[in-house]
């Protein structure tokens, strides 16, 4: 198998093991009282990703030689992608779910970052197609994340206002605290 058809197989297979994680963390926690918002537009997000890997399959020719510098930096970005899962434990899903009892996560990366996963879906969307030279699907797909993430973000936001300021900074990147509101995959 070439290089790319690994990256390729190990995509698929990590987003279709995070959608199980997430419908597993989904269901708990509107179990648990747990309130969805913005459902509507989750399809999108489904449809953005699903496009984005068989853009890649079916554009990118199977035996082109990666750029080894990008790929180093999409497995950074894996890493950084399993922290988010692991900081946000049971509160991660791929929807925005709120609960309003829930305590704030201040570890990880939302320690540091709103949205920590966004920044790094934004970086994974670009950096594969680029380490194969698709700089086209890179293009075209980021934004279209673009224009979904502005949709989204205003409405995890707006959730977010309701919730205790406190834990907050000023600033819209630098956070202090971090709501059990979860980002996308």
């Amino acid at each position: 198998m070439t290089p790319f058809l690994w990256l390729l197989a190990f995509v698929v297979v990590q987003r279709l093991a995070e959608l199980a994680l997430a419908r597993h963390n989904t269901r708990r926690l509107l179990a648990q009282g747990g309130r969805e918002i913005g459902a509507r537009h989750y399809p999108l997000f489904i449809l953005l990703h699903g496009s984005w890997l068989l853009a890649l399959a079916v554009i990118v020719p199977w035996s082109t030689p990666p750029s080894w510098t990008l790929v180093a930096i999409f497995l950074v970005l894996q890493a950084l992608r399993v922290w988010v899962v692991a900081s946000l434990g049971r509160f991660w899903t791929t929807r925005i779910i709120t609960v309003e009892d829930a305590p704030l996560i201040r570890r990880g990366p939302y320690r540091l970052l709103r949205h920590p996963n966004y920044w790094i879906v934004v970086g994974e969307i670009a950096v594969l197609p680029l380490a194969f030279g698709a700089w086209h699907i890179a293009l075209v797909w980021s934004a279209l994340n673009a224009l979904l993430l502005w949709h989204r973000i205003r409405i995890e936001n707006a959730a977010l206002a309701r919730r205790p300021r406190e834990g907050y900074s000023a600033s819209p990147l630098i956070r202090r605290g971090r709501s059990p509101i979860n980002p996308m995959a």
